[in-house]
């Protein structure tokens, strides 16, 4: 049996989303039990927030500082991290998450 795959998508800006929100869609077809998140930070947040995605809204986080400097609320099911992207992207990481950016 192997280990399930979990796959990291980061969005930096509104292009990468579009793309990081198709790779998780694809990647969930071609492989229904691995695990998949989004991380949207900078200009992707503002792309997320003003473009809802059913099928990836699920599965993306925002950065709290790109929210902040928007000063918009997030909306479901788009979740907040708890703490700077870079932070995030690098715990994932060390917890042997795939890398992709998008």
């Amino acid at each position: 049996m192997t280990t399930p795959l979990q796959i990291l998508l980061h969005a930096p800006d509104a292009e990468g989303l579009q793309r990081a929100r198709m790779n998780a869609v694809n990647a969930r077809k071609g492989d229904p039990h691995c695990t998949v998140r989004i991380i949207a930070n900078a200009a992707a947040v503002a792309a997320a927030l003003d473009t809802p995605h059913e099928p990836a809204d699920a599965l993306t986080w925002l950065c709290p500082n790109s929210l902040a400097q928007l000063q918009r609320p997030a909306r479901a099911p788009l979740q907040v991290l708890d703490g700077p992207a870079i932070l995030a992207l690098a715990r994932l990481q060390t917890e042997g998450w795939a890398y992709i950016r998008a």
